[in-house]
Parts: C-alpha cells; structure tokens; sequence
C-alpha cells in the first residue's frame, strides 16, 4: 500500500482511533455493526464481485475456472522452478507455485463446508480434490524436487540465504522427503498408494467417528424415550449427553454412543498401520516422530516425559478432586455413588455451580456481541496500535447476510487485512468455532506489493432478537477472544512467504496465541473497558469476574488429567506397533493415566476424531497452554494494555509466522530458555487458589 493510500485509509477512518467512553446507548461503528442486524440495500445496478470478490466465483460454476487458471499458472510457475539458477529465486518460485494452488484450495475448503448453497458446496468440493491431486503429483516431482536440492547441497549459496528463505526452502523439501520423493521408483509409488489409502481411511473415520449409534426402543425404560432420538422402534444416541443430570440418561448415552462399530475399528487400525509403514519408508523410527519434527516438542520422548511429568505433579489434586466428585455423587444418588467416566464433566459443573454462583444468564446481558467486540478492539489498538473497521461487503461478496466484514489497520502502517465474520447459527452450518485461512500474507516480488491476508472467523452465535442484541455467555466470550487471537496471529505475521503465513507454523506452537487471549478475556482490568449491561449501561461487577475465574480450578486437576489421558492415548498409538487391539491400548492408559474405570465394551477411541487433523499432535494444546501461562504471567499479568510489551510480544512471536523455529520464538519473547520442567510448572500453578494475585506477588 502506497503512503498516500495508507494516509487516505487512516484519514478515512479517523473517527475510529478517538478513544471516549461512551454510555449505552452509543456504540463505536464496529460495536453497532455487530449489536444490530444487518438491512443491507438491493442495488440492481451492482455487478456480483463474486465470493471474498474473485470475480470468478459470482457462480458455482466458477470454481472450475479459477481452477483452470491456478492450474495453468502451475506449469508456467513448475518450469520456471525446474530451470532458474538456485539461489533465493527458486525458492520465490516455489512460493509463488504453492500460493496459487493454496489460493483457489484454501477457499474451496472453507466453501465446501460453510456455503449455505449446496451446489457451490460440490463445485468446492471438486475443486480441492482436483487440486489435491495436482499437489500430490507435484509432491513426487523428482525434476522439482532437484531445483531445490541442489540449491540446499550447495554451501556457498545457503549460506547467502537470509534465515526465513533457508527455512522455507527446508519445509518445502521436508514436504517433499514425507512423500518419498527420495526413495527408489518402486518404494516411491509404495509411498504414493500409502498416501492415497491414508486420504481415504482418513475420511472414513471423520465420517464415521460423528454417526449416531442406535438401539432398540425396548431396551431403555420408557420414561427416559423422550432423552434420545426416536427412529422407527429405534432409539438414535448421538452423543454422550454429559450435562444430563439424570445419572441412567447418562450411563445409557456413554454405553451406546461408544459401543464398539467393527467396520470403523477395522479402519482406525487400518490407518495406524498405513500411517507407521509409511513414516518407516520415508525413514523415521515412527509415524510420532515423522509428524513432531519441527516442533516445540521435536520428538515423542519429549511429549512423554512432559504428560508423564505433568501427571505425577497432578496426582494429589487429582485423587482430591475425584473425591469432591464421589462424595457429590453419593448425595445426589446415594444408592449408586461408584464415580464413573460418565460423572466427571456433570459433576464438576455441579460442583463449580454449588460453590460459585457462575449461571450465564448472570453474566450474559453483560457480554453483547458488539461489547465484546469493542473489547478486542480496545485492546488491539492499546497493545498494537491496530483497529478493527467494519466495511460493507460488494454484492456477492459474502455467503451469507448475516456475515461482517472487518478491515484491520495499524494506525501507521495501513491496512493489514481482512477479517470475515461467520458468527451466527443457520442450518446446515457446522456447530463449531473455529479460523480458516482463505489467503495468506506474502511480499510479492512480482508486483512490489504485500499480498493482504484474508481469514474467517467461524462462530455458532444466537441471533440478535428485536428487543436484545447477542447476548454471550462467559463461555462463547471466551471462545472469541481464542478465535480472534488466530486471527491476529494472520493479520500481524508479515512474513516473506506465504508458505509460513501467520497460522502456518508447529501445531504446539499454533494454539499459544489464542489461547492467550483467553487470559485477556478473564482479567478485569481488560473486561471492565467492555463488559457492560446492555440496557442499563451498568459495568460487570468484579466480584462476578473473580468468581468465574476462581470456578475455573474446581476440577482442574481432574480435567487436565482428562485431557493428558488422550494425549498419551494419542502418543502410544502413533508409536511403534503394539500388537495389540486399540481398546486393549486403551484400557491401559486410561488406568494409568486417567484412573476411572474402563467400561466394557466400549470404544472411546472410534470418537477421537482429533485423531485425523492432529495425529500424535494432541499434547499441543497442554503444551500451548503452559506457553500461553508462561508469556501472560512474565509479561502481561502486570499490564495487560502495555503497549511496549505487545509490541514486543508481535516482534518475537507473532510476527514470524512459521518463518522462525518455535522455541526460539518463545525464548525470545521470555529472555530465556524454557524446560519441560517450567512448563509443567505453569500448568500446575493456574490451579492455586488466587492465580490472579499470586502471580502479582511472585512480579513484584
């Protein structure tokens, strides 16, 4: 963006940098642009600029278009990479190459399972198989492969590399050594079909892992029929109803929802095979230690001695705190008080709720949608001089009325990017929370310009009503603060290279900026310049605050313990074979690492769908977690709003992407060098009692 531009954009906006209170009936443009509902004017007269404004996508049939072209600019992209000089160009080219492959991709991914319109659906659909095959066969390109090699054989040349060209360079051939490109013609094509053997049984898992399981109406008493889905004289168990307090309601769920499907165990033992015969191939001990390279963790031992540590330091609060949950259950049902797996998440609740008083309904008129947005805003522009600016999308722009756009701009240096917002529910949406990316940043050197970042924001908000406007509770709060810090993770990482773009880094590193945010979401200091009452304009009170925050620790021992169980669950079944079946696996671990009984015939893993998208990557979340722990009380539990040390927090972390190894990240924010040990210490401390003020103590 020129200078004139980014001034003209600054000057454009300028009412939005003017930091006033305002009383209630007064919202900031992007807080009235998310507290009403949305009459935009039909204009005949404007052209459809198609979806995100590819003018291409005003149809369905535009897919196949864009697909053509992205296809075309492939092979001219393929034999420019295959015959320039090594040196930083080849490396641009094959950024360039994977760039118009991830553009038309990326956005047919989202597309595919967010449009409201079945036919763009399909056309989306097609459109990543067919470039998925093109990746494929660009992933066994031996002429390709050898542009680069022979660039990173070269000493003279690498080390006239800068670090995040090196880097990049070592990804794309990381990419191309885990699909065999290095192995003989034989071995090769091994390591092809064992690829397009995983996609399939991958699907097949993700599909199967979410269907319903039925039973006959007749084996469940009649007065809990109306509990479940009826089909014909079947009853449909779709889940595991873990907030029903009726304890049958419960027990019944569990046994049926993870009765064992012989088919989908047949396939998940399937897939742990293919995926450890193919990390054998490509040369790694295990399918754990193929996925971990590059990594906070690197490797499985490392994971292991982290949750087994994690464990043992846990073990005191977690045997109290299946206590506290034996003895809730013996007084709500004394005549059946034996703590099952089927009590852990309704009995913590029950105990949170008879300890502090943290019903939603209290604390929703608090948290309006537009409130809580003018809180991210707020703190965006106090931590790095960024706003958040609602535009009106372009006919065919958006795929749904019900969609904000948001323009990001630093107050110097223009605008970042954009931001989509998919936050309400309609039918046929996925129920989940969570960022696509739909473009990634890049210097272009091509047209001397950056390349602006695009991503969605995907929510399952209630609709704003004629007399209230979205209302959150605390949970949905903090689930968009975690989502936005993706976000900004997108807007902020200005790499060179869109291979490395923002969210594109470590899965255990990935998670660390949202999972910050939701410290901000629960610090007063940061609630109170939002969360007011919608109709009165009365702030949240801070004792409401302080209790929700305290409420978070009753059973947290006892949660955490839950989520190392799946972790280490995960780790053993992406290690060396066990020959043995996974349930047999299973029973071990949870004994060993969770503590309540296993129930017969059940098979929790066939509904361990993290399995697909984050095989032997499940620890990431504890592990992001103590990072996340470690960076908010070093630097931010003091000042929240320090600018200096959000500028320092977007220099060292946020501003690499995956450009940087991630621990050196983490190092650099911290000014020292993390163990495994401070870590597991991180999480331990979140469960004393007053955190908040333990950590100003140990500060000051």
């Amino acid at each position: 963006m020129s200078a004139f531009k980014r001034l003209f954009y600054i000057v454009k906006h300028r009412n939005l940098w003017m930091h006033v209170r305002r009383n209630v009936t007064t919202w900031s443009p992007v807080g009235a642009a998310f507290n009403t509902k949305t009459h935009r004017r039909l204009n005949l007269l404007e052209k459809n600029g198609g979806l995100f404004g590819v003018p291409e996508l005003n149809s369905p049939a535009g897919f196949q278009v864009a697909t053509k072209a992205a296809l075309r600019n492939t092979e001219r992209l393929l034999e420019k990479a295959c015959s320039c000089p090594p040196g930083v160009e080849t490396v641009e080219s094959f950024d360039q190459l994977s760039d118009g492959l991830c553009k038309v991709a990326d956005l047919a991914d989202f597309v595919k399972v967010a449009h409201p319109d079945q036919e763009f659906r399909e056309a989306a659909e097609r459109t990543c198989i067919e470039i998925g095959t093109v990746v494929e066969k660009l992933n066994t390109n031996v002429e390709l492969c050898q542009s680069l090699k022979k660039l990173l054989d070269n000493p003279e040349i690498v080390a006239q590399l800068d670090p995040d060209t090196r880097r990049v360079a070592e990804l794309f051939l990381f990419d191309f050594e885990i699909s065999g490109i290095h192995l003989d013609d034989k071995l090769r094509k091994e390591a092809v079909a064992l690829h397009v053997k995983l996609l399939d049984l991958n699907n097949e898992f993700l599909a199967c892992s979410h269907m319903p399981n039925r039973i006959a109406r007749s084996v469940i008493p009649e007065h809990l029929h109306l509990q479940f889905a009826s089909e014909g004289s079947f009853i449909q168990v779709g889940g595991l109803h873990a907030d029903s307090p009726d304890d049958l309601v419960r027990e019944i769920a569990y046994r049926i929802y993870l009765y064992p499907n012989a088919d989908l165990m047949e396939c998940l033992e399937e897939l742990l095979k293919c995926r450890y015969k193919l990390a054998k191939l490509v040369g790694y001990e295990s399918y754990g230690h193929r996925a971990l390279k590059g990594t906070m963790a690197k490797t499985p031992e490392t994971v292991m001695s982290f949750l087994q540590l994690l464990t043992d330091k846990l073990a005191d609060r977690t045997a109290k705190d299946f206590k506290m949950m034996r003895n809730m259950k013996k007084k709500l049902n004394p005549r059946n008080s034996e703590l099952m797996p089927w009590d852990h998440p309704f009995l913590s609740g029950v105990l949170r709720a008879e300890r502090y008083n943290i019903e939603p309904s209290l604390y929703s008129p608090y948290l309006s949608l537009g409130a809580c947005m003018e809180g991210l805003n707020n703190l965006f522009s106090e931590l790095y001089g960024v706003s958040l600016m609602s535009e009106p999308p372009s006919a065919g722009e958006v795929w749904s009325e019900d969609v904000r756009k948001l323009a990001v701009v630093h107050e110097t240096e223009g605008l970042l990017g954009y931001i989509y917002c998919d936050f309400f529910v309609r039918p046929d949406k996925p129920h989940q929370d969570c960022h696509f990316t739909i473009r990634g940043g890049r210097w272009c050197q091509e047209t001397g310009q950056y390349q602006l970042p695009v991503v969605v924001l995907m929510l399952s908000l209630p609709h704003p009503t004629k007399s209230a406007p979205t209302l959150l509770t605390p949970g949905m709060m903090e689930n968009l603060f975690h989502e936005m810090g993706h976000a900004m993770h997108s807007m902020l990482g200005r790499t060179r290279y869109q291979h490395v773009t923002g969210t594109r880094c470590a899965t255990d590193f990935a998670e660390v900026p949202s999972i910050l945010m939701e410290y901000f979401a629960t610090d007063y200091r940061v609630i109170s310049q939002f969360a007011r009452h919608y109709e009165t304009g009365q702030p949240l009170p801070e004792s409401m605050v302080a209790r929700l925050c305290e409420s978070k620790k009753v059973c947290g021992a006892a949660d955490t313990q839950l989520q190392i169980f799946y972790a280490v669950l995960d780790q053993i079944y992406h290690s060396q074979p066990q020959n043995r079946s996974t349930t047999d696996i299973l029973k071990e671990m949870q004994q060993k690492f969770y503590g309540l009984p296993y129930t017969t015939n059940t098979a929790w893993q066939l509904r361990f769908s993290h399995l697909i998208g984050y095989g032997a990557k499940y620890y990431s979340y504890l592990m992001s977690r103590a990072v996340a722990s470690m960076v908010w009380r070093q630097c931010f539990a003091q000042d929240p709003l320090n600018r200096d040390m959000g500028e320092r927090y977007r220099r060292e972390m946020l501003a690499h992407g995956g450009a940087k190894e991630p621990m050196l990240m983490v190092e650099g924010m911290l000014q020292r060098q993390p163990t495994i040990e401070d870590f597991v210490d991180a999480l331990v401390s979140e469960l004393n009692p007053n955190f908040e003020t333990f950590i100003m103590d140990s500060e000051s």
